[in-house]
């Protein structure tokens, strides 16, 4: 199945670099694929996944792992913002 995974500001160096400039990546994926199983594959910090949301839903860290993509599903994550 495909899925569209997208990662915001410094996480995007996580994507191939064909996808960095877009901060986003179509995805074949094997069903049963988690929110978790995305993170590990593309090597994202786990503790830099600040806001992750599926189809503009949020997911809390404790649903990482139960959380199930669909065909057609956009993940996307942001890493914690500074500034101030």
């Amino acid at each position: 199945m495909n899925v569209t995974f997208k990662l915001y500001a410094t996480l995007a160096a996580h994507l191939p670099p064909e996808a960095r400039r877009s901060r986003q990546v179509a995805v074949e994926v094997a069903d049963g694929m988690t929110v978790q199983g995305m993170i590990e594959r593309f090597r994202v910090p786990p503790e830099l996944c600040t806001l992750v949301l599926v189809n503009g839903h949020f997911i809390a860290r404790e649903a990482f792992v139960g959380t199930v993509l669909a065909e057609g599903d956009v993940l996307a994550i942001w890493p914690p913002v500074g500034g101030g």
